[in-house]
């Protein structure tokens, strides 16, 4: 079963910039997609962006030349790179990572992105 492990999540004020990581271990096969997802206060959870084990990348309009997503297979580890960062911004950040070819997704137990205006 794969794990995934965050980091890089904090207080910022806004304008700022913040970099998450997550580091996927016990994958078994090379063809997957890792992503991250984000979840507000009394919001459902949503999709920010993905990245496929070719570096194909898929972006929330929202986060559109704002945030990168990066990721580095070798490690098994993808980034988010978070610019010019906004008080909406604000919520916990989830790793996924994903087998698309049998649709099983695994969850990061989440990391707390705060941006103070």
């Amino acid at each position: 079963q794969v794990q995934l492990e965050e980091s890089g999540g904090g207080t910022v004020q806004a304008g700022g910039s913040l970099r998450l990581s997550c580091v996927a271990s016990k994958v078994t096969f090379s063809i997957n997609t890792m992503g991250w997802y984000r979840q507000a206060p009394g919001k459902p959870r949503e999709l920010v962006a993905y990245i496929t084990d070719g570096g194909t990348t898929n972006y929330a309009d929202s986060v559109k030349g704002r945030f990168t997503i990066s990721r580095d297979n070798d490690k098994n580890t993808v980034y988010l790179q978070m610019n010019s960062l906004k008080p909406e911004h604000t919520a916990v950040y989830y790793c996924n990572f994903r087998y698309p070819r049998v649709g099983i997704d695994y969850w990061g137990q989440g990391t707390q992105v705060t941006v103070s205006s």
